[in-house]
């Protein structure tokens, strides 16, 4: 499925450490010390090389050698390159937040967001953070998505949640469940419809792509019954997505849609609101699922878990997840440049024609 690079061509995949205190070391550790996912990529991590140290010697992780650099414009593409984002002494509370602990989150994804738009990595895999302690350090943040929208100019875009069996989309994201009914407007879930639509074709290569949009009450409202945002504001999203030539479907009641397998019919799914997308993705693809960041002009990826302090240091956490945002990170951006590739060599074809081309030749004149 993923193809090996070659040393010149490998992307370069910005990895950033998260919440060093967390499961971040332990699954970024495992997944570089596997030499098929190091020969395809060039990866450069940004966080600290004396606590991915620490990890490597607590885990018994021996088969992996760090690359120290000072910036990514130095990685080399034949081994596991590390940026030091921070060299003061630091204090490591394993399965503790910590406000360190979320400065230092912060600082790495600050580093590896300035060189993804420089162009010196193709692709950013964050590790999970925990936003509280990265508020400790800046109190404006509000989360990897929002900041990297910020970064962008903060185009439309959406969470996206990505596994072999579905693919689930949320309007609202992370908010408060009592403002769902009014965050839930027509303007919103057709902006969130346009992304996803867009998304599918340029970042999953989906022609036409099949979108089932999920009701926001219990039944998808039982016709008026159990309340009116079906009938008031998703149908006429819906209507006016279908004028748009947006394939979206619905609204259909959560629970019938994935309870009976006919998630399964759609290229993905449109939630109204975190739970209720999230819920039945982690349930079918906990340990393989990847967070998307779709919209955005660069590629983010990031495991579809968080921190699991619980079970930090104890070498119980499955690199899977994160295994496969990098994964799924190579497939966007191979597919992103295969979609420009296609673009320009129809400009070009169309510029060296001309636009009078296809149209006939028009017939002698008979009076010479």
């Amino acid at each position: 499925m993923h193809s090996k690079e070659s040393s010149d061509h490998k992307i370069r995949v910005g990895i950033t450490h998260g919440d060093f205190n967390g499961i971040s070391y332990e699954i970024i550790l495992k997944t570089l010390a596997d030499s098929r996912v190091a020969e395809m990529i060039t990866p450069v991590v940004y966080g600290s090389s004396k606590i991915a140290s620490y990890f490597r010697k607590m885990l018994n992780i021996n088969d992996i050698n760090l690359n120290h650099i000072r910036k990514a414009e130095q990685a080399d593409p034949k081994k596991i390159n590390i940026v030091n984002i921070y060299d003061q002494e630091i204090r490591i509370e394993i399965g503790k937040p910590s406000d360190v602990g979320g400065e230092l989150a912060f600082l790495a994804l600050e580093a590896a967001s300035a060189d993804l738009q420089r162009g010196f990595i193709d692709v950013l895999v964050t590790a999970p953070i925990h936003k509280s302690s990265v508020r400790s350090y800046r109190s404006d943040f509000l989360g990897h998505t929002e900041y990297l929208a910020g970064k962008a100019g903060n185009p439309d875009h959406i969470m996206l949640m990505v596994c072999p069996s579905v693919r689930v989309g949320i309007v609202t994201g992370h908010v408060p469940l009592r403002e769902v009914p009014v965050l839930v407007t027509h303007d919103l879930i057709l902006r969130k419809l346009r992304v996803l639509n867009r998304s599918l074709k340029q970042d999953f290569t989906i022609q036409k792509p099949k979108i089932a949009v999920l009701g926001l009450n219990p039944h998808a409202g039982e016709e008026g019954m159990i309340g009116i945002e079906e009938k008031e504001t998703l149908l006429p999203a819906l209507e006016t997505a279908s004028a748009e030539d947006i394939l979206a479907l619905g609204p259909y009641p959560a629970d019938g849609l994935f309870g009976s397998g006919q998630f399964s019919r759609f290229d993905a799914v449109l939630a109204m609101y975190h739970d209720q997308g999230l819920v039945p993705f982690k349930t079918l693809a906990f340990d393989e699922g990847v967070n998307y960041t779709a919209g955005l002009p660069f590629v983010r990826t990031s495991p579809a878990h968080g921190t699991a302090f619980g079970i930090a240091g104890r070498n119980e956490a499955s690199p899977d997840s994160f295994r496969h945002a990098i994964f799924l990170g190579m497939d966007i951006l191979r597919n992103r440049t295969m979609n420009q590739e296609l673009l320009h060599q129809g400009i070009r074809q169309e510029h060296q024609e001309g636009p009078d081309a296809d149209q006939p030749t028009p017939p002698a004149d008979s009076n010479g």
